[in-house]
């Protein structure tokens, strides 16, 4: 089927900045709270949201075989679940329904009061109910990194990562839309020297990760597993994702950093999800990959995806300051390595379940997805543009997080992932 939503010609009749992440070729899928307090699943189009309940109830659908309630649910799981054909067909009647020569939407002031809002008139939600949150290591730049940090190691790589996308369970519970406040996490830390009695409180090394995460559609039952060839029909798109840590806590768990709970406390997910239909222009070859895989793992087509990553740190009061710019492709595993290997032991996958990257380092010193790496563990702070240094997060610290896709002819984006940190209780 043709994606003609991706046409780069194509130019709405709703007013869209040129700088925009969500120009028409985009057309995510959310979650949101309309003025008039109504849940409902949506799309977004420059500074406008989109009401598809409201639009699937008024007949711009037509045509597509729809549940008549597809729409009026406070999830995307069941679409997800549709499959990539509906998936393909319901972008496409967007984009034709806005595009600029189409008056059939356009001209109806009454159907436009329904359906379209403003930005600033609706509260995002989640856009998926989240059964299943896994976390990868991806980046070998990161890990490299992180091994070189931690304490009580022989600074290099296990044997593994490099044959394998190595991950692990987190908590879905603590998935937060962008927006949401963060509360500092209490728990254990090594202990004092010449003590035996771990530290307890807030933790002082508070961190981001700066990650991307794919979301899935139903896939297989318990015993089967993907082929890497198919996997990525079962990927729905992707989200920014800040999978903040207590690197303090993380130590004491376990070396290099644990994955209990200086992880679980609170993971900030950006609440559109760019479909990875409306991502096919930024394909680029995985360059990272230097070792041949086994087989179940070989990817022949272009795996990765340019997209532009972006960290700044806005403290109380004060302007926003920009420390890393960063890739997604420079991660070692792609998306359909990652969710080949996750179901190689047969482990089931179900729709709206979050799959992260991981922290994503690039060659740089700028491009780092930490600030455990940006400041060599505090080795070297960060001086913001207010004058203060950071070498952790502070407490009423706002973490900004972005990520777009550029070509000469469109711009695809995410918006911002953004979370504000408050002291502990």
């Amino acid at each position: 089927m043709i994606i003609s939503a991706n046409n780069p010609n194509r130019k709405s009749w709703l007013k869209v900045d040129k700088n925009s992440d969500f120009p028409i070729q985009n057309i995510p899928f959310g979650v949101f709270i309309t003025r008039d307090d109504i849940i409902t699943i949506g799309s977004r189009i420059g500074d406008f949201a989109i009401d598809l309940g409201a639009f699937h109830q008024l007949g711009y659908f037509k045509g597509i075989p729809l549940t008549d309630d597809i729409f009026l649910q406070d999830n995307l799981n069941d679409f997800i679940a549709d499959g990539r054909k509906t998936w393909r067909l319901v972008r496409n009647r967007i984009s034709e329904v806005f595009d600029v020569t189409n008056g059939i939407l356009r001209d109806n002031a009454n159907h436009k009061d329904k359906i379209i809002f403003r930005m600033d008139e609706v509260e995002m939600l989640l856009p998926v109910a989240v059964g299943d949150f896994t976390d990868f290591s991806t980046s070998k730049m990161h890990a490299t990194n992180i091994a070189s940090l931690s304490d009580n190691t022989d600074n290099t790589l296990s044997a593994n990562w490099t044959q394998m996308p190595v991950g692990y369970h987190s908590r879905s519970s603590s998935i937060v839309p962008s927006g949401t406040k963060i509360r500092r996490p209490y728990g254990q830390t090594k202990p004092d020297e010449g003590s035996t009695i771990p530290n307890f409180g807030p933790t002082e090394l508070l961190d981001f990760e700066l990650e991307m995460a794919f979301i899935t559609t139903d896939a297989n039952v318990l015993g089967d597993r993907i082929p890497i060839k198919e996997t990525e029909e079962y990927i729905f798109g992707l989200v920014q994702l800040n999978d903040w840590s207590a690197k303090d806590i993380q130590a004491w768990e376990k070396v290099p950093f644990g994955p209990f709970l200086g992880k679980n406390f609170a993971s900030t997910i950006s609440p559109w999800i760019v479909t990875l239909d409306a991502l096919e222009p930024f394909r680029v070859e995985n360059t990272n990959n230097t070792e041949k895989p086994l087989a179940y793992l070989e990817q022949k087509e272009k795996g990765s995806y340019d997209i532009h990553l972006q960290v700044g740190i806005k403290p109380e009061n004060g302007e926003e300051t920009i420390i890393s710019n960063s890739n997604f492709k420079y991660t070692y595993w792609t998306m359909a390595q990652q969710l080949a290997h996750h179901t190689v032991n047969g482990c089931p996958v179900e729709s709206g379940d979050l799959m992260g990257s991981g922290a994503i380092s690039g060659p740089t010193k700028d491009s780092y997805g930490s600030m455990l790496e940006l400041t060599w563990k505090g080795e070297n702070p960060i001086t913001l543009k207010d004058g203060t240094e950071r070498k952790f997060i502070n407490d009423n610290d706002t973490v900004i997080m972005r990520a777009h896709c550029k070509n000469n002819k469109v711009r695809i984006g995410f918006g911002e992932c953004v979370g504000k940190i408050l002291p502990a209780k």
